[in-house]
């Protein structure tokens, strides 16, 4: 255009083609990033549909291997699984999350003899699928989540899941010393290499509500007591620092895009690597508006996942995992 007057920077320049927005991208998106969080339930012949998560099942042990094998050829990073257990196997303190024969531990068992190390495998280390009242702990008598008792829970659990066949436990609970416990359990019982994915801000979320359909949850009340308040951010680096001074190898902020702003001051400051999790409300709020026409599905997916990456995570747990894949592939 003439008269403009002196020359002025032209950024469209680098936007021009398809292949020069792919040389100029600063944040890159690969299936080795995504981790498929999965869902196995006891006592079912075939999956079962989670009608809040279009898409998502509740798999049985059989129909998870073969979930299992699909993620890794899609190439995807890891799994993390968890356990669905009957309502007879729900007790106060969640036995059956640390018995050989409670699902989420014979599911391990099934997946590591399948796949050996060909993926990571992740077990969610947590008592609420366990427990008749819902909590992530064992309750004192007065009804409140007892801590220190919880730890003890904890430590049997992780050694429990590696000696099952995960690579690396999550203690999400966010008890105080969870991560400290864990990794002394691990250390004790001859697991050195299995990691320990710290749940270093997992706060109490609204977003988490499809994910109690999903797990079956008992839960009576709420967890505010234990998960942070979403009106607070800088307790999130005092988490941190505690996770990693108690050993934590790898830390995740939960849930991910509503917390874009923990996850980047997390990423900043760790030097560990940072994995986020897209949970199930995040999930649920794309597939509600994708079915409505409201907003195209394939886009928003890898949108979302590349912000929270481009936030500064290194790994994201979602349930589009496999999906992405298939959509990375197709770029």
């Amino acid at each position: 255009m003439s008269g403009v007057g002196a020359p002025f920077e032209r950024p469209r320049r680098l936007r021009t083609t398809p292949a020069m927005r792919r040389l100029m991208a600063q944040t890159r998106l690969s299936a080795a990033d995504l981790v498929l969080p999965v869902f196995v339930r006891e006592d079912i012949s075939e999956p079962v549909p989670i009608a809040s998560m279009p898409g998502v099942v509740q798999h049985t042990r059989e129909s998870l291997k073969a979930a299992a094998h699909e993620a890794v050829e899609a190439g995807i990073g890891g799994l993390m699984l968890f356990g669905v257990p009957t309502p007879e196997h729900k007790d106060a303190e969640g036995t059956w999350g640390t018995r050989p024969d409670g699902i989420l531990n014979a599911a391990l068992e099934d997946l590591r003899g399948e796949l050996g190390d060909a993926t990571v495998l992740m077990a969610d280390l947590c008592l609420d699928e366990f427990t008749d009242h819902g909590h992530c702990g064992v309750l004192d008598d007065q009804g409140r989540v007892d801590n220190d008792a919880t730890l003890q829970r904890y430590a049997e659990m992780a050694v429990a899941q590696a000696r099952a066949g995960a690579h690396v436990v999550g203690p999400s609970g966010m008890m105080d010393g969870q991560v400290a416990v864990v990794r002394e359990a691990l250390d004790g019982a001859g697991f050195t290499d299995v990691s320990v994915l710290a749940y270093t801000a997992k706060y109490a979320s609204a977003y988490y509500g499809p994910f109690r359909e999903a797990v079956g949850s008992s839960l009576q009340g709420d967890r505010k007591t234990y998960q942070q308040d979403p009106a607070n951010a800088t307790e999130s680096l005092r988490e941190l620092r505690l996770d990693l001074a108690e050993g934590a190898d790898l830390v995740m902020v939960k849930p991910a895009l509503p917390y874009l702003d923990v996850l980047r001051e997390v990423a900043d400051l760790a030097d560990v690597p940072v994995a986020a999790y897209q949970v199930s409300g995040e999930y649920s709020q794309i597939e509600a508006a994708a079915e409505r026409g409201w907003l195209d599905r394939d886009v928003t997916v890898l949108e979302s996942l590349t912000s929270i990456r481009r936030a500064g995570a290194q790994v994201v747990l979602t349930y589009y995992a496999v999906h992405a894949a298939g959509l990375l592939r197709r770029l």
